[in-house]
């Protein structure tokens, strides 16, 4: 299954690779976007969780990567109460 990783610029402009275990990411967030901190979570929440259900359909188990990615960014993000997360860039791939 093909991987991708992003990259965000916190608030703080603290930047932070991410990772995702499939494409669906570039479904949910944009290169060049700016996301206030929760809708950022929720987005990549969502992203993980549609990612983690196709690992799980195509090899019978679930994606413990997304699952720490998912538990990496709910911490970063617990430490802002406002402001922006940029989407810095993307790679994966099917997107080169």
């Amino acid at each position: 299954m093909p991987e991708m990783s992003f990259v965000v610029r916190w608030p703080d402009g603290r930047e932070q690779s991410c990772y995702s275990p499939s494409l669906v990411m570039h479904d949910y967030l944009t290169p060049g976007q700016e996301y206030p901190v929760a809708e950022f979570v929720q987005r990549t929440s969502e992203a993980l969780t549609v990612a983690s259900d196709r690992v799980l359909a195509k090899f019978g188990m679930r994606c413990t990567s997304a699952a720490q990615q998912m538990e990496e960014i709910h911490g970063v993000s617990a430490s802002y109460q406002a402001g922006a997360v940029r989407i810095l860039s993307m790679s994966g791939a099917e997107l080169l």
